[in-house]
């Protein structure tokens, strides 16, 4: 297994980190990232490989030490189906899964449409940033909606949103720590009174059919319910965000106008330039693995973007080929963790961006896109299009 390094805030590699996951590759399956001080699978055998190998988690073995200033923040984490195992995970898991319906979530599809086309009745004259015009708010308004919070907070949810998810970026400093631990107290605080409301008033939303929801007479707590309604918007409006950005950017750098395909479309946006490009997973007992001996605690990074682009599985994986035959990819993750929130996120891209190319027909780029430097996400500082 080689050693490469490559700081993952050097502006170069914020901007374009596929030619370093394309050296990686070519090195093999496993690779040691010396800034990160770990292996990293970077294939796309590799990463699905170890998604899908329950001797591998996202549970660290020894507890986590939490600092004073971060207790609210794992307060949240400490219930979150994203970072639990077996038999916890299976049991949050299943318990939300009787709430977030498919048939739930494709009732969205009319809602979805009748709002993308408000936002961009809304549009500026002139040149304007797509990112907060559009791409922000369209999910952050049906996350809001599909809980059943109050629209008018979606600024508010944004905020705390933010916050919270640069806890997971490269270099994050003290103020970004602070700011993510009084996030996650003050959402937890609104998060409690409405689930409190809903209670004794249930309605036709997620927070009332997550309380509803039940098996073999158990039911979510609170914590758990404020914890999974705080992933649902962190994890569902971070992603598809970046997700609306980069597939707008790729379309418009390449010309192109909306594909007669829009499932294929969606799924080569999402395997081209994914919005979440590692995740990490600890080693539950000693094994070897492309090679590689690892042993009870050691932590290995899947690196989701480059399995994308591996030449192995996508021929001329750098071309962003909306005709492409549709293969599954790494953006949602796999195994055990596949995101939950998959459905609802290809649903808005499918219904949203179509939308917003029938709307806009000439919509062009003012200036070259930029990436903010937010590794392990991957998203857009700003989008400025014209709509001529």
């Amino acid at each position: 297994m080689q050693t490469l390094q490559q700081s993952p805030t050097d502006p170069k590699f914020v901007q374009n980190p596929y030619p370093f996951y394309a050296s990686a590759r070519a090195t093999g399956d496993l690779f040691y990232w010396d800034d990160y001080q770990m292996p990293m699978a970077c294939t796309a055998a590799s990463v699905n490989t170890i998604l899908r190998d329950r001797r591998f988690g996202r549970e660290p073995i020894e507890p986590l030490d939490i600092p004073d200033h971060l207790t609210d923040f794992y307060a949240v984490e400490a219930h979150s189906m994203l970072e639990l195992e077996p038999p916890r995970h299976t049991r949050l898991r299943g318990l939300v899964l009787r709430a977030f319906t498919s048939r739930r979530i494709k009732a969205l599809a009319p809602e979805i449409d009748t709002l993308a086309h408000q936002l961009i009745d809304q549009f500026p004259k002139g040149d304007f940033d797509l990112l907060p015009n559009f791409a922000q708010h369209l999910p952050v308004i049906i996350i809001a909606r599909l809980l059943g919070v109050p629209e008018d907070m979606s600024d508010q949810l944004l905020k705390w949103s933010n916050a919270m998810v640069r806890m997971y970026i490269a270099g994050r400093s003290r103020a970004d720590e602070d700011a993510a631990n009084q996030a996650a107290k003050d959402f937890t605080a609104f998060l409690k009174g409405y689930i409190d409301a809903r209670r004794s008033e249930p309605r036709d939303d997620l927070i009332t059919h997550l309380i509803a929801a039940e098996e073999d007479g158990d039911r979510l707590s609170t914590d758990e319910l404020i914890t999974t309604c705080i992933l649902t918007l962190n994890a569902g409006h971070e992603a598809t965000v970046h997700t609306i950005g980069n597939g707008v950017k790729a379309l418009l750098e390449r010309g192109l106008n909306w594909p007669e395909d829009t499932d294929a479309t969606v799924e080569e946006i999402m395997r081209f330039d994914p919005p979440l490009h590692m995740f990490t997973r600890y080693a539950y007992e000693e094994m070897e693995v492309f090679g590689h001996t690892f042993r009870p605690g050691d932590m290995v990074g899947l690196l989701l973007a480059s399995a994308n682009h591996d030449a192995k599985i996508w021929d001329t994986p750098e071309v962003f080929d909306p005709a492409r035959a549709v293969r599954p990819h790494a953006a949602f993750g796999g195994g055990l963790h596949f995101c939950v929130g998959a459905p609802l996120a290809r649903l808005e891209l499918q219904r949203a961006l179509p939308v917003l190319f029938e709307r806009c027909p000439n919509l062009s780029l003012v200036e070259p896109p930029r990436y903010a430097d937010s590794y392990h996400f991957h998203g857009l500082e700003r989008l400025m299009v014209r709509n001529a």
